[in-house]
């Protein structure tokens, strides 16, 4: 397990790539707010956008997911767990305010990309229509 890529694996390069070529900008495996043991593959910190790249057989893809014959009562609960954190870490992203994209590695990254550039865009207008609503409040034209 310590061969296992845990950050730059292939679908994760591929969509930064196309995110990178249409202009957006990103951090990668940033730490979870309040979760430090946590990373978030693709984090658009400003839109509050969360991109997690999900291994098939690590995250318990329903298409490609295997379970290994050797040691499987400890594979089994250790894949468990492994799902059960996605569920976690998504579900307190959300709590603080962020929009979380799950995709499994087999997408394919034109796809990936595509919608993530549309949470995105979303996210960022939504914002600035917050900011703006609110230094009209601050300073009202008179």
């Amino acid at each position: 397990m310590s061969r296992q890529a845990r950050r730059d694996t292939t679908p994760e390069v591929a969509v930064r790539k196309l995110l990178h070529a249409a202009g957006y900008r990103y951090r990668i495996n940033e730490r979870v707010p309040g979760m430090s043991r946590r990373t978030i593959d693709i984090a658009f910190t400003r839109a509050k956008v969360a991109v997690m790249i999900d291994g098939c057989f690590w995250h318990g893809c329903p298409e490609h997911a295997t379970q290994p014959k050797a040691n499987s009562e400890w594979w089994r609960v250790k894949l468990d767990r492994n799902m059960a954190r996605d569920i976690e870490t998504t579900e307190h992203l959300t709590a603080v305010g962020w929009t979380v994209l799950r995709f499994w590695e087999h997408a394919p990254a034109a796809e990936v990309a595509a919608t993530v550039r549309t949470a995105v865009d979303r996210e960022s207008q939504a914002r600035d229509r917050r900011l703006q609503r609110a230094r009209e409040q601050h300073h009202p034209k008179g």
